[in-house]
């Protein structure tokens, strides 16, 4: 009798607790609106509102490959299986059309579809939650009138079970998203707390370069950590970045801006269309976003004449008389140096290899990416194009050269089994 007893208040327990996850998780859908009955927005609102949808790169994430912008089916693959972007074009069958601002806002601030549906974090609605409604309605005034709408159906997310049940995101929400808007920090600048807002909501910059835990949050107490994105690594924008001379406020603004760093080498892979949105802000919100990660990385700045690493590059990428050289370095020479060559110092728009950031990672992925496939006005750098050497340097020719890079001029250990990981980066990124 006790057993029953005991078995039957289990039960009932457990349909208590089912009961009340529901209700949590019950979201109503929000009424359907006609294109007529949209808010009218002013020229400002609407220009503003394209301004903050390329910082939030939304384009990016939104359209297919070759495909019309915004209009999705863009694949996100994940660890849980491949998640498809959604269309946003105003088409009122398979887009965004039939939204009001009201559901919009919530989908940004809350992860709910107008629906009702919960939307996978794939879409990071865990950082957009900080913006202003003000900002979100101009993102909305801009889709709706700037856009145009397509025709285009999503295609079903590739999720197995459980991982498909959009209820279960209810639980992941109220697990690991602190939701509500940006609250200004009063002990910090104003520029400080400008800067902070763009990166933790708009930008999102947490969502590459923070590592995330087993279920696909990020880990709050390793925030800027680095993390690997795309079969790239986002390098740590902590005291943990590698590079051989600090970041700061000013060099952070500069490669931002303009997509290319003196000392820490140039955009390319997912950061470029990162740079290619931002800098579409004001100067002054590049700054502030530029004095918030410097903030974040509480490194003192350093000159960079006076840093051992920097003299020891160029040093190395001296020529030698006596021409003793080994497989990578003539290599190197002959592909490379014509346009890599610094002589006294580090010339802007002439990377220096051996204190590059991918040339100090743990992982060469970033570096074997490049060499690759090359860098070009696709990644917005104004006036840098780097050719592509997938087809001109075999597999053993890339790792010889991105170990000469490693060992002889950023001084650092060797990257184990080198010719392996081209050969699986090559595979990777074929057709990219």
């Amino acid at each position: 009798m006790k057993w029953r007893t005991a078995l039957a208040a289990t039960a009932l327990a457990g349909v208590a607790a089912l009961g009340g996850f529901g209700l949590y998780a019950y979201r109503s859908a929000l009424p359907a609106i006609a294109a007529a009955e949209r808010p009218a927005a002013d020229a400002a609102t609407i220009e503003k509102g394209r301004v903050l949808a390329a910082a939030g790169y939304c384009a990016t994430c939104h359209t297919a490959k070759g495909g019309q912008p915004f209009a999705g089916n863009y694949p996100m693959v994940t660890g849980f299986g491949t998640i498809y972007a959604s269309n946003i074009t105003p088409d009122p069958e398979t887009g965004i059309g039939t939204w009001s601002p009201a559901a919009f806002r919530r989908a940004m601030h809350d992860g709910v579809a107008r629906d009702g549906s919960h939307l996978f974090p794939a879409f990071p609605f865990d950082h957009f939650t900080k913006m202003t409604d003000e900002d979100v309605d101009a993102i909305y005034a801009y889709l709706m009138a700037r856009v145009a709408p397509v025709k285009q159906v999503t295609k079903a997310n590739e999720l197995p079970f459980p991982f498909n049940l959009r209820i279960l995101q209810a639980g992941w929400k109220l697990l690991f998203v602190d939701f509500g808007r940006y609250r200004p920090d009063p002990a910090r600048s104003e520029q400080w707390n400008r800067g902070a807002y763009l990166a933790e909501g708009v930008a999102h910059c947490g969502a590459c370069h923070t590592p995330r835990n087993p279920l696909g949050a990020e880990k709050k107490g390793e925030r800027f950590a680095g993390a690997d994105i795309d079969n790239w690594t986002a390098p740590a924008l902590t005291a943990a970045n590698p590079s051989a001379v600090p970041w700061s406020a000013a060099s952070f603004t500069r490669y931002l801006e303009t997509g290319a760093g003196v000392y820490h080498g140039v955009a390319a892979g997912p950061m470029g269309p990162v740079h290619v949105g931002l800098r579409e802000l004001p100067k002054s919100d590049i700054e502030a976003i530029g004095a918030y990660l410097g903030a974040a990385l509480s490194v003192a700045p350093a000159d960079p004449a006076k840093i051992p690493a920097v003299a020891a590059s160029l040093a190395a990428g001296r020529p030698d008389p006596a021409y003793r050289r080994d497989r990578g370095e003539r290599l190197y020479l002959t592909a490379c140096a014509s346009c890599h060559y610094n002589s006294e110092k580090v010339v802007a728009g002439r990377p220096e290899l051996g204190i590059n950031a991918s040339a100090r990672l743990p992982d060469p992925t970033n570096l074997i990416h490049v060499i690759l496939d090359g860098i070009g006005a696709r990644d917005g750098t104004s006036g840098i194009v780097m050719p592509a050497f997938r087809h001109a340097l075999s597999n053993d020719d890339i790792a010889a050269v991105a170990g000469y890079l490693r060992e002889k001029r950023a001084g650092l250990a060797p990257w184990p089994d080198l010719a392996t990981t081209v050969g699986r980066v090559r595979a990777e990124a074929a057709g990219h």
